[in-house]
């Protein structure tokens, strides 16, 4: 963590003392850089919402005064392995905010003090631990080595997506699961893969077990935005269904982002968080789609992408 920016005087368009990540944010990355939250700003709440399959703790970042007690929205990054710059992206975010909480009047006409002391921020920066690190560092060294490399056809696993089990985690909600099983078959996809695996049964994982429940058992939660990479688009339905209000959100958000509004097609349409968030527990949940290109995106884009996510980030609270 040798890229820091120490500048105190902030701007809305400038950002503060941010922990630049040049690097990709794997495993080891993404908790040195919580630590240094913790240790910077006391008001930072960092619990883990669950543990991935290989055990690791998958941390979970509150802001806000009165967590736990007021409106909240939830943030995810990462479901898919080789889309770990949205887990950066959601790391200059909470730098971000907290800087603006020491020392900003307001952000795109949001007012700061207002924010922290009426709503809470959840922040999961990469729910796919295993999956980001096995797409940036490989298997070596891990206890299911030989069988992670048999499903993934070799030892090459920049196109690895799944988690450690095979399992696509934006496949595994009770959204389409059904369906999309039949999809599966057509594809001749039968078992543990780098992509596009359900698994056995809708929150088979323990990362989509973990986060289902949160969001299951809360009461404070009014909307959930889920990062991925590419495209510029912003899915806000399932299967054409939308709840009320969420059109009127989504066409700011994409004013706000440049992003357009779109329909996610083919496999893309069933078992991800957003159909389930909607389906089952009627909660407004939007899925942005980060950066152009070809993934996994190159972290030249992370100013760009964050640049386009950065007012919808502070926002989106005040919103739902």
């Amino acid at each position: 963590m040798n890229e820091r920016t120490y500048q105190r005087k902030c701007y809305p368009d400038r950002l503060p003392r941010i922990l630049e990540h040049r690097s990709q944010v794997d495993y080891k990355t993404l908790m040195n850089t919580l630590q240094i939250f913790s240790d910077r700003y006391p008001f930072v709440g960092i619990t883990y919402m669950g543990t991935s399959v290989l055990g690791r703790g998958i941390p979970m970042v509150t802001m806000g005064a009165a967590r736990g007690k007021c409106r909240s929205v939830l943030y995810v990054g990462t479901h898919h392995g080789m889309e770990h710059i949205t887990s950066a992206v959601l790391l200059r975010f909470i730098n971000d905010y907290c800087e603006a909480v020491d020392s900003v009047g307001r952000v795109y006409g949001v007012s700061i003090d207002n924010l922290f002391r009426c709503r809470t921020v959840h922040v999961i920066p990469q729910l796919n631990v295993d999956g980001a690190d096995l797409q940036i560092n490989g298997a070596d060294g891990c206890i299911l080595r030989d069988r992670l490399i048999a499903m993934n056809g070799g030892e090459d696993f920049s196109r690895w997506q799944a988690n450690a089990r095979g399992v696509d985690l934006n496949h595994n909600y009770d959204a389409g699961f059904a369906e999309y099983k039949k999809l599966e078959e057509e594809l001749g996809i039968d078992g543990g893969c780098a992509t596009r695996f359900s698994g056995e049964a809708p929150e088979s994982e323990p990362e989509t077990a973990s986060l289902a429940a949160l969001l299951r058992y809360s009461d404070e939660i009014r909307g959930v935005l889920t990062l991925h990479t590419q495209g510029e688009e912003i899915y806000a339905s399932s299967g054409g269904e939308q709840l009320r209000g969420m059109g009127a959100a989504a066409r700011l958000m994409s004013s706000m982002t440049g992003y357009r509004l779109a329909e996610p097609e083919g496999c893309a349409a069933y078992g991800g968080l957003t159909d389930w968030c909607i389906r089952k527990l009627r909660l407004p949940s939007f899925t942005l789609e980060c950066g152009k290109g070809e993934n996994p995106l190159p972290y030249e884009q992370l100013d760009d992408i964050y640049s386009k996510m950065r007012e919808l980030l502070f926002s989106f609270p005040l919103l739902v």
